[in-house]
């Protein structure tokens, strides 16, 4: 299928989803994840309707950032996989989002590093939701300090939650583990507003659990 055709699909999925959880069709974003593809086809997904990429690899992201530095003011890069604090700097400067901040001296680089003349660099905490030792993340009982560290660090725009929870059947308990989570953050007065949940096997039940932005690799690209 070609990526405009599973692009299309994709949003209907994601409508339907929204629809069924008494949401608005429009409620979720879409972040189509381009990791392992190649610039082209991130070219192609923004030519049929899709604005915001997520990259793992820090490298891959930027040769990609580069390669289409045409449509810099018109694309959304969003790094989504680990960052290690020797490569914080391009990243501040390249990037419109880190959705992988679990560490304060992370956190502390990005905003010493990202250049003044741009918004704010966009941030989300990732949460390790399942507790599996194999996976980046806050527990959820270290997410509210380091939110609210976070949330005070300048160039720095707190905008929400990251979490990855386990297939199978814990995943929804996760799913609604984050939410609340999210959600008492927000009572606390932190004003943020992306709950980054879901991938392409697991939309419906993020969205059913109240995800405001679902990551989307293999039902875009298709398989690597």
């Amino acid at each position: 299928m070609a990526i405009s055709d599973s692009l299309q699909a994709t949003k209907h999925r994601i409508a339907a989803a929204c629809v069924a959880a008494g949401r608005a069709p429009d409620a979720v974003r879409l972040l189509a994840v381009s990791k392992t593809f190649p610039a082209s086809a991130v070219r192609e997904a923004f030519a049929a309707g899709a604005q915001a990429f997520g990259e793992n690899y820090v490298q891959e992201g930027l040769a990609k950032i580069e390669a289409l530095v045409a449509l810099r003011g018109r694309l959304e890069w969003h790094l989504i996989g680990p960052l290690q604090s020797n490569k914080t700097r391009p990243v501040a400067e390249q990037f419109d989002w880190v959705q992988s901040v679990d560490r304060l001296k992370i956190a502390e680089r990005l905003s010493e590093q990202r250049p003044p003349e741009l918004p704010p660099l966009n941030i989300c905490l990732q949460v390790n939701i399942s507790g599996e030792a194999s996976k980046s993340g806050l527990l959820p009982a270290e997410v509210a300090p380091l939110a609210r560290q976070v949330a005070a660090l300048p160039r720095l725009k707190l905008r929400g939650l990251m979490a990855i929870p386990e297939p199978g059947p814990e995943s929804t308990g996760q799913h609604r583990a984050m939410a609340a989570l999210f959600d008492a953050l927000n009572a606390q007065g932190l004003d943020m507003d992306t709950l980054s949940l879901g991938m392409s096997a697991d939309l419906e039940t993020a969205i059913a659990a109240g995800s405001t932005m679902v990551r989307i690799g293999t039902a875009v690209f298709g398989a690597r």
